[in-house]
């Protein structure tokens, strides 16, 4: 897929993967790097689950790794590479910012993530976030690939339920009106998903006895934004410097339930977070 078949999908249906961005060789070397550091130690941002119910997860053993790039120079790398920046800017038509690198490890028994959106956690105003999902392994519905409800990415924030957790390792789950059916996205290593923040998306189980999905995940909001979550600071322009004027977003903001209304299904946008702190809180 070229630059303008990207973004076109992009546009259209929320979400677009550019294949092979990364070689096979790169994507090993990936996979081998953070492999290792899962085995030499732990790191302060490492999440299993959002809850612990005592039970034997796999996920104990093999947490996802949160914002390496903070302390690796290799996954800094990465989240400022070239390649990603050419491919945001086609979609974006304006340079992207870098906020937030995630490895999920998805080891063989592992639960997936129920559907969600970016949005919801990293609150970035004006504008959205931006998902740079590569895989590592080959994915596919077995070992855990990613799910995308296509064409979703234009809806406001919906507002989540409680998830099925003998299945989801998170604890909300975006919920879906009728005739709105995720898909699976295949992928072989070094492929590059991208995704709109208000795309609902999830994940599979990993229900294979022997296979990862290892993945390395990229987050980014767009260059016109002027608030994200407080979490996600320091923020990068891809080059690597630092933007001092954006603020930290409040937690408050907009999100809809589905509503039948003449036969059809529309969300009703509803105030359910409060607004905290001073901050002006913008529109989508």
């Amino acid at each position: 897929m070229n630059h303008l078949e990207l973004r076109e999908h992009f546009k259209t249906e929320g979400y677009a993967i550019a294949r092979g961005l990364f070689s096979p060789a790169e994507a090993a070397f990936y996979r081998d790097h953070y492999m290792a550091l899962r085995e030499a130690r732990r790191y302060g941002d490492d999440l299993v689950n959002q809850w612990d119910d005592g039970a034997q997860d796999p996920l104990k053993r093999y947490p996802r790794m949160f914002n390496m790039h903070h302390w690796d120079e290799v996954s800094r790398q990465w989240l400022l590479d070239e390649r990603i920046r050419h491919c945001m800017v086609a979609m974006l038509d304006r340079e992207p910012y870098a906020i937030q690198t995630m490895l999920y490890f998805k080891p063989p028994g592992a639960r997936g993530q129920a559907l969600h959106q970016d949005q919801y956690y990293l609150r970035a105003r004006p504008g959205t976030s931006i998902a740079a999902w590569m895989a590592l392994d080959p994915t596919d519905e077995a070992n855990g690939c990613l799910q995308v409800a296509a064409g979703t990415q234009d809806l406001p924030l919906i507002c989540p339920v409680e998830a099925d957790q003998s299945a989801s390792f998170t604890t909300i789950a975006v919920p879906l009106p009728p005739g709105i059916t995720p898909q699976p996205i295949r992928m072989e290593p070094g492929d590059l998903l991208f995704f709109n923040g208000q795309l609902i998306h999830g994940s599979f189980p990993n229900t294979t006895p022997d296979r990862f999905r290892r993945t390395l995940v990229g987050h980014y909001i767009e260059g016109h934004a002027q608030q994200v979550a407080a979490f996600d600071h320091p923020v990068l322009c891809m080059d690597g410097s630092v933007v001092t004027a954006i603020e930290a977003s409040p937690d408050g903001g907009e999100c809809g339930v589905w509503i039948d209304r003449d036969g059809k299904h529309l969300v009703d946008v509803n105030q359910l977070y409060s607004a905290a702190g001073s901050l002006t809180t913008m529109p989508l």
